[in-house]
């Protein structure tokens, strides 16, 4: 059973402490969305290093952000069972070891193992943790908080690339590796941070007097129990049944599969999946590209430190608009203009010819990728509610881990097939068009059919003839059972002289 105080747990504090979560969930998701985009930045010298095509290298990228959000269930599972403190500490610590491994690889498939899987792993650790946790300590200051806190990837990105080429030419991508891997170790420190809300803070002496009366209250009903029961039922039989659960219902426990029934929820994953697949290739060959049309290495970095300043304006003013009293009941709408525009900027990224022209991209592509990143997750929230979002984040993870490891490889296919990157934006352009389209036209049904039920669940409770049958119903049932009959005249005395009996005792 829950613990007597669990009634009385506090609710969301909507600041205090929760302001230095925010900070630490800032560090968390900072690194969890920004560190796999940086390292593009060593792709094109790891490339001609190991002699890889530009598919095989896209690699790397692809399995750490498809291991990132594919383990946001083992995450939601791991958070639901240690809290999140422990969990994005671990996280930390697997981050570090995977990158320091990863300054020791000789071959290609080594670094996929490295820093596509054990890194991937611990960013997962991060990421969902950091998300949880904001729902529990903000509710009226929701989108703010969760706007504040994504503002931590383009800060991460802003500072990782230029970071990046600088420890490049002093040290290579091996050490550069080396040092990556003690910067991640900060995840620990921001973990540190998550401190459990609710936690119960008793002096000694009520701790004493709840101890005395839960005492008693056992005794009393150890007492009960054996005046009750003519036999003692052993404890074994508990044991076998908890130990004969199915394998489904216990995973059931910490991911509620009943949100497949959602009609919300499966519109919000049908059309992130077919967004993921677009959504992180563009900035993955951003500093390629670059590069590619013979642009400086310093100046193909500070493309994605543009990108990164203004998401980080982008974000948090994105909540705060987001948390306005017009926008925030359909929010759902302002999420798939997002995704559209982001698509658009895309489509018109090949008419950008020279240094200039990727600036002006850069500046509306961190716009609209600030403004999709800053509502992911509390569309979620307002779909499923504050209850099932752990469940939910961990579904929807494993669910986009799929498009998300197919986007960048695809990408690279098309550059390596046509020789030429346009095509690799207009397929990433089309695809997030595609998917705020259809997010659009399904919110919109999804809108209306939501208020028909409300209408219709309204007037069934405010209609009179429900009310009138209910009552008719009821006093036909009293008009049954005290209807007059000589045959019924015995039974009735008996059972007015057990009352009596009943009564005096």
């Amino acid at each position: 059973p829950p613990p007597a105080n669990a009634a009385q747990a506090p609710g969301p504090p909507d600041g205090g402490w929760g302001w230095a979560v925010v900070f630490g969930a800032f560090v968390s998701i900072g690194f969890a969305y920004a560190f796999p985009k940086s390292l593009a930045i060593f792709f094109k010298e790891i490339q001609d290093f190991f002699g890889t095509s530009y598919s095989e290298i896209a690699w790397v990228s692809s399995i750490m952000l498809a291991t990132t959000y594919g383990a946001g269930p083992i995450s939601s599972i791991l958070v639901n069972r240690y809290g999140s403190r422990p969990v994005v500490i671990f996280g930390g610590l697997l981050c570090g070891i995977g990158m320091v491994s990863a300054a020791f690889c000789t071959s290609i498939l080594q670094l996929y193992i490295c820093v596509g899987f054990i890194t991937g792993f611990g960013l997962a650790l991060n990421l969902q943790p950091s998300v949880i946790i904001i729902g529990k300590y903000f509710l009226k200051r929701r989108p703010i908080a969760n706007g504040l806190a994504m503002a931590g990837s383009p800060v991460m990105l802003c500072t990782l690339a230029p970071l990046n080429q600088f420890l490049f030419d002093n040290f290579g991508w091996r050490g550069s590796f080396l040092i990556l891997g003690a910067i991640l170790l900060n995840c620990c420190v921001a973990g540190a941070l998550f401190r459990p809300i609710g936690a119960a803070t008793t002096s000694v002496k009520t701790q004493e007097t709840d101890e005395g009366k839960d005492g008693l209250k056992e005794e009393a009903t150890e007492d009960a129990m054996e005046m009750s029961s003519p036999t003692n039922v052993p404890m074994e039989n508990k044991t076998e049944e908890e130990g004969g659960k199915d394998c489904c219902e216990k995973i059931n426990q910490y991911l509620d599969f009943s949100l497949f029934k959602h009609r919300g929820f499966l519109i919000y994953l049908i059309g992130n999946v077919l967004m993921f697949l677009g959504f992180f290739a563009p900035i993955v060959f951003l500093a390629p590209y670059a590069k590619h049309i013979g642009i400086d290495e310093y100046s193909a970095a500070f493309l994605l430190s543009i990108l990164a300043i203004v998401d980080m304006i982008a974000r948090p003013t994105t909540g705060i608009i987001a948390n306005s009293k017009w926008v925030r009941p359909q929010i759902q709408y302002f999420f798939s203009f997002s995704i559209a525009f982001n698509g658009t900027c895309h489509l018109l990224c090949p008419l950008a010819s020279g240094y200039t022209g990727l600036v002006v991209y850069s500046v509306f592509f961190g716009l609209a990728f600030g403004m999709v990143c800053a509502m992911l997750f509390e569309t979620l929230m307002d779909l499923v509610g504050a209850a099932r979002f752990t469940s939910a984040v961990g579904l929807v993870t494993i669910a986009e881990c799929c498009t998300i490891l197919l986007g960048p490889p695809i990408g690279g296919t098309l550059i390596d097939t046509f020789g030429d990157y346009k095509y690799m934006f207009i397929k990433c352009g089309a695809v997030m068009v595609l998917a705020g389209t259809f997010l659009f036209i399904m919110n919109y049904y999804n809108y209306r059919m939501l208020a028909k039920e409300k209408k219709e669940r309204k007037a069934k409770e405010e209609d009179p003839k429900s009310v009138r049958t209910e009552n008719e119903g009821r006093n036909s049932c009293n008009k049954e059972t005290t209807q007059d009959g000589p045959e019924l005249e015995p039974l009735r005395e008996k059972r007015e002289g057990l009352k009596e009996e009943v009564n005096g005792i």
